[in-house]
């Protein structure tokens, strides 16, 4: 192996988000990932800055998975110049069209509100990119299968770089990646599923490969052992729920659109429908996470439920898709379930319930996920009692309840589970995509439990592979 290969970290390294891991070889330049930064404003403001390399040298994307902190920054990329196209499966795809356009939407509202108020050091605010960038993105996408025997065009291959996807159960249609570049295997694991998800299947075995880029969200955290059966899931979440209702509170549910959303209906419905709860109205109240509930329904063969099971998620629940329907649930004069985004609490439908919500003992605020640092929903998991919602602090009264053993993401031991059915070991592992505490441990955990070379590599870093 005579030609020269870099990989350069321009994103999800010390923290969890804006993954962007750029491959150079033979004058060629690839993109596994184009994420969003998202959590503290530092971070934030990354999206702003000139991309390192001019995005029309890029020839082509390779997306692990939908979710914006892997997917976000596409329409920028394409605002500025790339034309290349960006592959992924089909169910990335579907996803994309709903998350990308969704979040130009916001971007345009935001810079809208900002200039209608004068609440901006730019005059006038703009957009980080519009809606007819995201559309441009997506005229862009190319849809690519799995790499098993069931699909009938597993991978890409562009003459020297071929890539190969397979299911990694975090997601609908995410997978890690096996890009084969001059004759070198780079295993990008995105983000990591779990073997006991509620929905997703578990995630394909590790395939061979001489360099790893894994992701470390959980790398040094382990999920409750005891809540990894179903059976103890449903008692846990029962037991909050009934709690709540005996003290005449509603449940709210800051959600993720894609994944969590979907997972925290069926295992709510399921409550009800085995009378571990009584019988309370559930809301999904964002039309984002409904449009992603109907892609899944579509791609029932890709995960644990059924077609009949998934359309019982649509008799059950109540679909709030209008803004007034939101805003009718403030006058709800019983205990109910409301699932809203997003699950950061960082913007959306939420807030207008954390507002009316928070402030009354009786109520429960449950997040389903994984809260980055600099997020709303990490200082009230964190046990902050007073909250700033739409420019006012408000007294935090409501319980508040992390259930982190319904994380999408694998944890420390998880991940290092399914790293110990490689063939082989690789020749270097990258620690990314978590914050730097978790990165580092995890680094230790590779080089002490495996005797794997590990380092956690910093933004901008470049490795000749």
């Amino acid at each position: 192996m005579t030609d020269q290969v870099s990989l350069r970290f321009l994103g999800a390294a010390g923290t969890v988000t804006g993954s962007r891991y750029l491959l150079e070889f033979n004058g060629r330049r690839v993109l596994v990932d184009c994420g969003l930064f998202q959590g503290y404003k530092h971070l934030r403001q990354r999206n702003w800055q000139p991309f390192p390399v001019d995005p029309s040298s890029i020839e082509a994307v390779f997306l692990t998975h939908a979710h914006l902190d892997h997917s976000g920054y596409l329409p920028r990329l394409v605002q500025n110049g790339f034309h290349g196209p960006i592959y992924c499966t089909q169910a990335t795809r579907d996803l994309c069209k709903i998350l990308l356009l969704d979040a130009a939407k916001l971007q345009e509202e935001e810079a809208f509100y900002r200039n209608r108020h004068h609440y901006s050091k730019h005059d006038p605010a703009l957009p980080l990119y519009t809606q007819e960038d995201a559309k441009k993105a997506l005229e862009l996408f190319e849809v690519v299968g799995f790499s098993n025997p069931d699909d009938l065009k597993p991978g890409i291959s562009r003459g020297d770089v071929s890539v190969s996807f397979y299911p990694n159960g975090h997601i609908l249609g995410s997978s890690f990646l096996d890009v084969l570049v001059a004759g070198r295997h780079i295993l990008f694991s995105g983000d990591m599923g779990r073997g006991n998800d509620l929905i997703m299947r578990a995630p394909e075995l590790p395939v061979y490969c001489d360099y790893l880029v894994v992701e470390s969200t959980y790398g040094n955290r382990l999920h409750n052992p005891s809540l990894y059966k179903e059976q103890n899931i449903l008692d846990e979440t029962a037991k909050i729920i009934n709690e709540t209702v005996s003290s005449g509170g509603s449940v709210l549910i800051p959600t993720f659109a894609v994944g969590r959303a979907q997972a925290m209906l069926y295992l709510i419905t399921e409550l009800r429908n085995r009378k571990m709860i009584p019988y309370l109205p559930i809301f999904l109240d964002s039309p984002m996470a409904i449009s992603v509930t109907e892609v899944i329904q579509r791609h029932h063969r890709y995960h644990r439920l059924n077609k009949a099971r998934c359309q019982q998620l649509s008799r059950d629940v109540s679909f709030t898709r209008t803004v007034e329907e939101s805003m009718a649930l403030n006058s709800l004069h019983m205990p109910a379930v409301i699932l809203s985004a997003s699950g950061m609490a960082t913007g959306g439908r939420v807030l207008h319930h954390l507002n009316r919500m928070l402030g009354d003992h009786r109520n429960t605020v449950m997040f389903a996920g994984y809260q980055a640092s600099g997020t709303r929903g990490a200082r009230l998991v964190a046990g902050e009692k007073k909250i700033k919602l739409f420019n006012n602090y408000i007294d935090v009264r409501a319980r508040i309840e992390a259930l982190d053993f319904l994380s999408a993401h694998a944890d420390y031991l998880e991940l290092l589970r399914w790293l110990q059915q490689m063939p082989t070991a690789p020749k270097r592992c990258f620690v990314t995509h978590g914050e730097e505490a978790a990165s580092d441990q995890f680094r230790i955990t590779l080089n002490e439990e495996l005797n794997w070379s590990a380092c956690v590599p910093d933004i901008g870093d470049v490795v000749n592979l």
